[in-house]
């Protein structure tokens, strides 16, 4: 399945063709995208049948109406160095435990966003993130898999003067600006990859004369703490809830490890994808 939020209304995807869950459910399932999580396990169920490229009510849409996936999580979890070069690129070790900070749930936004950029050490952070289903308490890492919705694609943009302006550093104040948190668009239940935990990610700048300059090519199977392990270690300390966001990690490519450091510019556009799900792109201006 792919879940996505057209015109903030919840839908099913395939391609360019929508069905909307309310209609093609009789009002057994609302519109609101974020209120769906509630009731993952009957929902998912009952889409799973849906088959959107023979649906009588299926319709075309433009990518530009998609937004946030998930558009209100509680929680929004953020793994710092959790691929092994971004670890060496910035100049630190490979952590022991999952290194853990939250994007306020304020700064999340959908797949095509404009972004105002708060200051000029602007960093882009290609990401897979993970949207809770039914999540939990304590979760066994062998049933952590059945307990998440599915994948989306995340930015994890981040000041970076403001994430190191302090001692401690500020990583949730400099990761929280306004749409510093885009993703989409869709979520993608696991059951159509052939591979879930081995998925190509890349970001890509365009520059405001049009060049193009692919600044992060990974893949998910170098994560260092992987899905399954970092939803039952979260599981342990948070209770996590249906519609969370885990953020779990950047592979490197990052502006701040390159020399000399590059930031995003006045005019640029920044395009990250990932294998399977597909791609969102935010425009930045000053």
């Amino acid at each position: 399945m792919r879940i996505a939020n057209l015109a903030d209304r919840l839908v099913l995807i395939h391609d360019h063709l929508a069905v909307d869950v309310e209609t093609a459910s009789g009002g057994r399932f609302g519109p609101d995208p974020a209120a769906v999580f509630a009731a993952w396990g009957e929902f998912a169920a009952w889409a799973s049948a849906i088959d959107v490229t023979d649906h009588p009510d299926a319709t075309a849409f433009p990518d530009e109406e998609l937004g946030a996936p998930s558009p209100r999580p509680r929680q929004v979890v953020g793994v710092g160095l959790n691929y092994a070069d971004h670890a060496a690129e910035a100049g630190l070790p490979i952590p022991d435990e999952p290194v853990v900070f939250t994007k306020f749930a304020s700064a999340v936004t959908g797949p095509s966003a404009d972004v105002t950029l708060p200051g000029a050490t602007v960093d882009w952070e290609a990401e897979l993130v993970v949207v809770i289903g039914t999540g939990g308490r304590d979760i066994p890492e062998a049933e952590a898999l059945s307990r998440i919705a599915g994948y989306t694609v995340g930015q994890d943009l981040s000041e970076r003067t403001v994430q190191w302006q302090a001692t401690p550093a500020q990583f949730s104040m400099g990761k929280s600006f306004r749409d510093f948190a885009p993703t989409g668009p869709a979520i993608v239940t696991l059951d159509e990859f052939a591979d879930p935990a081995t998925l190509a990610i890349s970001a890509t700048i365009v520059e405001v004369d049009g060049t193009e300059t692919r600044v992060q090519d990974g893949s998910t199977a170098q994560l260092i703490f992987g899905v399954a392990e970092l939803v039952s270690r979260l599981s342990r300390i948070l209770e996590l809830l249906p519609g969370d966001l885990i953020f779990t990690g950047t592979p490197p490519g990052v502006g701040a490890g390159m020399d000399p450091k590059r930031f995003l510019r006045d005019g640029e556009t920044l395009v990250t994808e990932i294998e399977g799900i597909g791609a969102i792109t935010q425009r930045f201006h000053a």
